[in-house]
């Protein structure tokens, strides 16, 4: 029963006090005067309470809707974060598996490129020995590399690929040179001169004489006279002091020069 209810219901009670005893004196209003004015009191003060206790409820509600809007904003955060998380698992998974792969792929590089290793040197000794230095150094070099423990192993693979390559390319290039030849015990200065891998010649500095290598013998070969002009003419041509001409050079075959 709110405050109002009960003043309401005293001054009932009072008045119907009052008409069954038929007196009614000035103390007695006065009393019932004061007795609803104490109600009128207690009523705002109630009311004062009651008005304080709903603001605090309404901002008890509004610090709950905060905290839950910022739980879901955790929750969607932490949701997103988890996938993320969930993502990098799964690439590290990924890339373990492909580590794993990749050190079986060095366990086969490696024997692998000491046999290509072994076949250039064995190659470079069988083929026409132009540069025969330069690549028996570079292939002591590739040798050496496979020791290293500062180059890594895609390095050196590269290193002998790229030594394939050079090799390769000595097949198409033209090339001349000045060098030492041993001919009959003696050692001489020579120019060499090779087209790819099918001529090989030499030819001494004075072009008096020449040779071609006849790499079935594994030898030097003399070349007749009429053959200094055409070597001395493709020398220059090679170092670039003539120009590009058609050549008539002595070839050596099973059967002999020509």
């Amino acid at each position: 029963m709110s405050v109002i209810s009960k003043r309401t219901a005293l001054a009932t009670a009072f008045a119907m006090t009052l008409a069954g005893t038929g007196v009614a004196s000035a103390a007695d209003l006065a009393g019932i005067q004061k007795a609803d004015a104490k109600i009128q009191q207690d009523a705002v003060k109630s009311q004062k309470k009651i008005n304080k206790l709903y603001d605090q409820a309404q901002d008890m509600l509004f610090d709950y809707r905060l905290v839950v809007d910022e739980y879901e904003t955790l929750k969607s955060y932490n949701d997103y974060y988890a996938g993320l998380v969930a993502d990098q698992e799964a690439n590290i998974a990924s890339l373990q598996t492909q580590i794993g792969g990749i050190e079986k792929t060095k366990q086969g590089v490696i024997p692998l490129t000491f046999k290509m290793i072994e076949t250039m040197d064995q190659f470079v000794e069988l083929d026409v020995p132009f540069s025969i230095d330069e690549r028996r150094a570079r292939v002591a070099r590739l040798k050496e590399v496979m020791g290293d423990s500062n180059v890594s192993t895609a390095e050196k693979y590269r290193l002998v690929l790229d030594a394939y390559q050079i090799e390769n390319e000595y097949g198409n290039k033209m090339s001349a040179y000045e060098g030492k030849l041993s001919i009959e015990g003696k050692e001489l200065t020579v120019d060499f001169f090779h087209l790819g891998r099918v001529v090989f010649l030499a030819q001494s500095l004075d072009q008096k004489n020449g040779w071609v290598w006849d790499n079935a013998s594994r030898g030097w070969k003399a070349l007749p006279d009429e053959s200094m002009r055409s070597v001395a003419n493709a020398i220059k041509m090679a170092r670039k002091q003539a120009a590009p001409d058609l050549l008539k050079l002595p070839v050596q075959t099973a059967e002999g020069a020509e």
